[in-house]
């Protein structure tokens, strides 16, 4: 099965997980363990924006223990948060400001979740190999984020 075809079926699926739930904790952390295991990613999480402490702050995940607070353009994550768009970064060791939660990641795409134009979390997943991410993934992504409401 290709990347495109294991992103429908991870689609599909993710969809009917989330129908009906109204309680987007919940909708991100079956979203991160779908993802998770369908492709056997490094880390798969969501980062929540607390509008108190204007940080990026752990919300649920599958994979080691990670960073649990971002600043807005900090990071990886916080870049994506900043701009507002979907981040691929081949190699995570030439990003500048890179926050290196685990030395094992080597790349990573971050995309924003958004309610209306307002960026509310981001979903942030981390690969040991360099150059996992491309168009396919941001595409579909992109789509299983917008399921979050």
């Amino acid at each position: 099965m290709n990347k495109t075809e294991k992103y429908r079926t991870a689609f599909r699926m993710i969809q009917s997980v989330v129908e009906g739930e109204s309680d987007m904790i919940a909708n991100m952390a079956n979203m991160a363990a779908l993802l998770h295991e369908a492709f056997g990613f490094w880390w798969t999480g969501f980062y929540r924006i607390n509008p108190e402490s204007d940080q990026l702050v752990l919300g649920p995940f599958q994979g080691p223990v990670a960073c649990t607070r971002i600043n807005f353009g900090k990071g990886v994550c916080g870049t994506a948060w900043e701009r507002a768009e979907t981040v691929i970064v081949p190699d995570v060791h030439q990003f500048p400001g890179h926050i290196a939660c685990s030395s094992a990641s080597n790349s990573e795409i971050v995309i924003p979740v958004f309610q209306g134009n307002k960026v509310i979390a981001v979903l942030d997943i981390d690969s040991t190999e360099f150059n996992t991410f491309d168009q396919i993934d941001k595409e579909w992504l992109e789509k299983i984020v917008s399921l979050i409401r």
